[in-house]
C-alpha cells in the first residue's frame, strides 16, 4: 500500500529542481545506511554455519543468479516485439537480483522448512548480489548502454559495499542491538525504498512515464511476471526432489530460490542505471514483488498442511532459531 501511495504521490506531485537534487543526496545517504544495517545485522556465525550445507546453498545461488537470468534472456528474446524496451529491461533486471531475506525466512518457517539454512542462504544471496548483480548487469545490458564502467564500480563500492563492510566490522558490538530492534530499524529499510521509488517515479513522470505504456502493455508485464515466477517455482520444486533433497530443504530452496529482493533491487537500480528511466525499470520488480508474496503465502500454507496435527510450527521458534548460536548449532546438525 505504501508503494502504491508513493507512486501516486510522485505521479501527481513529483519533486523537481533543487528540491529533487537535495532529496537525491538524502536518498543516497539512506541507501548507504540501509546496506550498513544489513552488514551489522548479519552475524558471522550465520555465514560460517551456512557453508556446511553447500549443496543447498549452491542450488539456491544457481537458481537466483543463473536460472533466473537465463529465463529472463529467453523472455527478452521471445517477447521483443510485445514489451517496450524499458519494461523488457526491467524484466531482465529483476532476474539478476538477489533473493529476499525476511520473506524467504518467514515463508520457510511457515511451511516447515529448514529455517537456519534459509537464514544463511537468503543472507548469502544478498552478499553475493552486491558483486554479482552489477557484473551481470554489465554483461547483459552492455548492448543497451549500461556497461560495467569504472564510475559505476566506484559508486557501488562507496555506496553499497563499503557501508556493508563497516556494518560487518562493527557487528560484534552493535549486532545484538540491531537484531533486538529489528522492527524499529525496519523503518530505514522501508523508508529508503519509498524514497528511491518517489525520486525515480518523479523523474520518470517528468519524462512522460505514463504516456509510454498502454494498459495492454502493463497487463502483459503482469502476465510475464507471473509466468516467470511459475516457471521458477516449478523448476526449484521438482529440481530439488530430483537432486534428492529432504522435504525441509526443498521448502528452503523453493522459497529462497524463487524470490527477488525489492529492498536491494530498487537502491541498486539507482546506481547501475544512473541517468536512465529508473521508474520504468523498477516497475516490473515492484509488481513481481507483490505477486511473489501472494503466491508464496498460499504455497507456504500448502506446505504447512503436511505437518501432523499438534506438531509445533517452526514459526514458533523462528526468533530463537535465528540467533547466531542456534543458527550455527542447527546448521552443523
Amino acid at each position: 500500500m505504501a508503494l502504491v501511495a508513493t507512486v501516486i504521490l510522485a505521479s501527481f506531485l513529483p519533486i523537481h529542481g533543487k528540491a529533487a537534487e537535495l532529496f537525491g543526496y538524502l536518498t543516497n545517504g539512506a541507501i548507504a545506511l540501509l546496506f550498513f544495517l544489513h552488514g551489522a545485522r548479519l552475524s558471522r556465525e550465520t555465514v560460517i554455519a551456512g557453508l556446511s550445507h553447500w549443496r543447498l546453498h549452491l542450488t539456491i545461488l544457481l537458481s537466483t543468479f543463473a536460472l533466473f537470468p537465463l529465463l529472463g534472456l529467453a523472455i527478452d528474446h521471445g517477447l521483443a516485439g510485445v514489451l517496450t524496451p524499458a519494461l523488457a529491461s526491467g524484466i531482465l533486471y529483476l532476474c539478476i537480483l538477489p533473493s529476499t531475506v525476511q520473506s524467504s525466512i518467514a515463508f520457510t518457517s511457515i511451511g516447515g522448512g529448514n529455517v537456519p539454512a534459509a537464514v544463511c542462504a537468503a543472507s548469502g544471496s544478498n552478499i553475493f548480489g552486491i558483486f554479482l548483480t552489477p557484473v551481470l548487469a554489465g554483461v547483459l545490458f552492455s548492448a543497451r548502454g549500461v556497461g560495467f564502467s569504472v564510475s559505476v564500480l566506484t559508486t557501488i563500492l562507496l555506496q553499497l559495499f563499503l557501508p556493508f563492510v563497516l556494518g560487518q566490522m562493527l557487528q560484534p558490538w552493535i549486532g545484538d542491538f540491531m537484531r533486538r530492534h529489528k522492527s524499529g530499524l525496519g523503518i530505514v529499510d522501508r523508508g529508503s525504498i519509498l524514497m528511491v521509488v518517489y525520486l525515480a517515479f518523479s523523474d520518470a513522470v517528468a519524462t512522460g512515464l505514463w504516456k509510454q505504456f498502454s494498459l495492454g502493455a502493463l497487463g502483459v508485464m503482469v502476465l510475464v511476471d507471473a509466468l516467470l515466477l511459475a516457471l521458477v517455482l516449478a523448476i526449484t520444486t521438482y529440481g530439488s526432489r530430483w537432486l534428492g533433497f529432504s522435504k525441509e530443504d526443498e521448502i528452503t530452496i523453493v522459497f529462497c530460490g524463487s524470490k527477488k529482493s525489492l529492498a536491494s533491487g530498487v537502491p541498486m537500480a539507482t546506481v547501475i542505471f544512473a541517468g536512465q528511466n529508473i521508474g520504468a525499470i523498477v516497475l516490473p520488480l515492484m509488481l513481481f514483488h507483490q505477486i511473489q508474496l501472494m503466491t508464496c503465502a498460499i504455497l507456504a500454507q500448502r506446505y504447512a498442511r503436511r505437518l501432523k496435527p499438534g506438531t509445533k510450527m517452526p514459526a514458533d521458534d523462528i526468533a530463537e532459531a535465528t540467533t547466531p548460536a542456534r543458527q550455527a548449532k542447527a546448521a552443523r546438525t
